[in-house]
C-alpha cells in the first residue's frame, strides 16, 4: 500500500510564523519544489492525503470558507503540476476540545485510509512527513515511517529535545520523497536520519 501523509503548513507551503496562520489565498506560498515533489509520488502510484490542524477556524480567526478556498487553490496548482491529493483532512478544533481528530491524535489518519477501505493497521506501510514534534508523534502514534523536514516550524535543534525521534530527516518534501522512493524500492539501506 503506497500512501503518503503530509502535514500542509511547513511541508507543502511556507510556515506563516508562529502563533500564525494563513488565513486567505494569496497568504499560501508554495514551498520550491513541494507541488512537483507531490506530482512525483502521484505518478509514481503513492496515495497522498494532507493532514492538518487549523485552530484558527475554531478560534474564529478565519471562516471554514476561507479554509475551503485555500485548499482549492492548494489542489489546484498541485494538479496543473501534474500530481493528486486525493484529500485533504483538517481539524479545525481548538487545542482544548478534547477531539481525537486534532494531531497527535489519529482521527484524521483513520479517516483517510477508511476512504480507501483500509484500517489504521495498514498505516504501517505509510509514511507521514511533517515539521513538528506534533507531527512526528501523529505517524509515530499510528505506525507510520516518519519524515521530519526542516523547511517549516521545528529545526534539529528542537528535535534533541522530542521523546519521539523520526525515522528520517529531509530538508524539504523534495528530498523527502527521494527517501520515500528510495525506502520502497526495495534498497531500504538509506541512512535513518537520526539526531
Amino acid at each position: 500500500m503506497k500512501v503518503v501523509f503530509l502535514d500542509r503548513d511547513g511541508v507543502i507551503n511556507e510556515f506563516p510564523g508562529k502563533d500564525n496562520y494563513v488565513t486567505k489565498v494569496k497568504d499560501f506560498h508554495f514551498i520550491p519544489g513541494a507541488a512537483e515533489a507531490i506530482a512525483r509520488l502521484s505518478q509514481a502510484g503513492y496515495k497522498i492525503f494532507v493532514i492538518s490542524n487549523q485552530a484558527g477556524v475554531g478560534k474564529g480567526v478565519y471562516s471554514l470558507d476561507k479554509l475551503n478556498r485555500i485548499n482549492r487553490y492548494m489542489m489546484k496548482h498541485v494538479e496543473a503540476a501534474g500530481g493528486e491529493i486525493r484529500k485533504s483532512f483538517y481539524c479545525t478544533h481548538r487545542a482544548d476540545a478534547g477531539c481525537d481528530c486534532r494531531k497527535p491524535g489519529i482521527g484524521l489518519l483513520k479517516k483517510a485510509l477508511q476512504s480507501l477501505n483500509k484500517t489504521i493497521a495498514h498505516a504501517q506501510k505509510a509514511f507521514f512527513v511533517g515539521d513538528t514534534e506534533g507531527d512526528i508523534k501523529t505517524g509515530h502514534n499510528a505506525g507510520c515511517k516518519t519524515v521530519f523536514v526542516l523547511c517549516g516550524r521545528e529545526s534539529r535543534r528542537h528535535m534533541r529535545q522530542w521523546h519521539i525521534k523520526p525515522d528520517f530527516i529531509a530538508s524539504d518534501l523534495k528530498t523527502a520523497v527521494d527517501i520515500i522512493q528510495h525506502e520502497n524500492s526495495g534498497h531500504s539501506r538509506h541512512s535513518r536520519g537520526r539526531a
